[in-house]
């Protein structure tokens, strides 16, 4: 048994997304999505975690548990609902929540950009707009005109890779992608129609950010990326950017490799240049893939699986943070990574087992930032809805009573002790395939 301590000033917490937990993000483009007919959405972000009201009860137990952290996202739809509009209380509300921040204690990291965009732009095309670059840029310098002295981290945009990841993963029949949308339902031309309608726009124009997989669409991510960094620049020149891809530690067997390195290109290598204009690189993580010559390697009958359906691979994480490293030379934070489970003990252990994994890069050389667990509350997860449970803090939807779980009080220990006391070495499982 050792100890297993991580370096001076790393960053412990736990993470949310506007659109999940706010509830009543009325202008989101999402929130078109969830209320059309026939939307593939299993339940609506009406009345999600209030979030919005309850943000300083939220923080408060993240703090009381000993959490250090606190990653949450500025919503677009809400600080610009209608095109030129930026009503006075919507940015006070934020700059509330980062006084919050600092009143407990908690370092802010700020996502610019969590998947949802307002109604308004896609009018102008959305995510294959070419004045959607502009468009970002000015609400990116709105926002940290009044709020960047307060922000030490800022990410961009979330997973700016979410398209190209669905494309990939819709091939895989079976498989429930990430953000948990059907392929069966994304692909019906009468639900997008719907949806662009309720955006006050046609089909020819509507255009999400999960819709935006082809080189000229990532062409438009990496401009409104460098706005958004140059904002940052100049309004909050103390801040380290940051902007998060969603990375699967991706593996082969024997006669896979080139498929392998196919897939890991599309998720990561076309977005390569993106990530260097940083000054990190955010990394999120929920899973392992398996390839072999012929493809994904289906999930064994006898694996433990998440409530998600991933395989449960807390190890994935180092994987993935070593091989980013080495190929951007770029400091590291985990911004996500969790499981989906009800079984809070299974949760304890996947923080335990990832946090030793990371323990170990930091020993090989990798400077790593922090751990920012996904996610601080149970959550609307987007289209799979309320039954996945990637939370520290439960939330009755009943009454909004919360509820702090142990997992929470875990990593709040891990927190304050800066690692791991105690721990055994036959618990670290570092493996990979190739």
């Amino acid at each position: 048994m050792k100890d297993l301590i991580f370096p001076e000033n790393f960053i412990w917490g736990s993470a949310t997304a506007a659109h999940q937990v706010e509830s009543m993000n009325t202008h989101a483009d999402i929130w078109a999505e969830e209320h059309v007919e026939g939307s593939i959405y299993k339940d609506k972000s009406d009345r999600t975690c209030d979030h919005y009201r309850h943000y300083r009860e939220d923080i408060a137990l993240m703090a009381g548990a000993g959490l250090k952290a606190y990653r949450f996202s500025i919503e677009w739809a809400r600080i610009e609902p209608r095109e030129g509009e930026f009503p006075a209380e919507a940015i006070a509300h934020y700059a509330d929540v980062l006084a919050a921040c600092e009143e407990h204690g908690l370092t802010p990291v700020v996502t610019l950009h969590h998947f949802t965009s307002p109604q308004w732009l896609m009018k102008y095309g959305g995510w294959k707009g070419e004045k959607t670059p502009y468009y970002f840029g000015r609400y990116a310098r709105y926002v940290l005109k009044a709020l960047g002295k307060h922000i030490p981290y800022i990410i961009t945009m979330n997973e700016i890779n979410i398209a190209t990841m669905l494309k990939q993963l819709f091939a895989e029949w079976n498989f429930v992608p990430p953000i948990g949308m059907a392929a069966e339902g994304w692909t019906a031309p009468e639900w997008r129609e719907q949806a662009a309608k309720a955006c006050g726009t046609d089909l020819d124009h509507y255009f999400t950010i999960h819709m935006a997989s082809e080189p000229e669409h990532i062409e438009i991510i990496r401009q409104a990326h460098n706005e958004a960094v140059k904002a940052a620049r100049e309004y909050a020149p103390q801040a380290k950017v940051g902007v998060s891809l969603a990375l699967s530690d991706v593996c082969a067997v024997r006669g896979g490799e080139k498929v392998a390195d196919k897939v890991w290109q599309s998720y990561f290598g076309q977005y390569k240049d993106i990530y260097m204009n940083a000054d990190f690189a955010a990394v999120q993580n929920y899973e392992r893939e398996i390839y072999d010559a012929k493809g994904r390697v289906p999930h064994g009958e006898k694996e433990e699986l998440t409530e998600c359906g991933y395989p449960y691979c807390p190890e994935a994480v180092s994987s993935v943070v070593r091989r980013v490293y080495k190929e951007t030379g770029l400091p590291v934070m985990v911004t996500e990574n969790g499981i989906a489970t009800q079984d809070d003990d299974r949760r304890i252990d996947f923080i335990r087992e990832a946090i030793a994994g990371l323990h170990s890069a930091i020993k090989d050389g990798v400077p790593l930032l922090g751990y920012i667990y996904w996610s601080s509350l149970d959550n609307l997860e987007w289209a799979m809805g309320f039954d996945k449970h990637f939370g520290l803090i439960a939330v009755d939807r009943e009454n909004m009573r919360r509820t702090v779980k142990p997992s929470c009080r875990y990593l709040g220990s891990i927190a304050q002790n800066n690692g791991l006391l105690n721990y055994a070495d036959k618990n670290i499982k570092e493996q990979r395939i190739s």
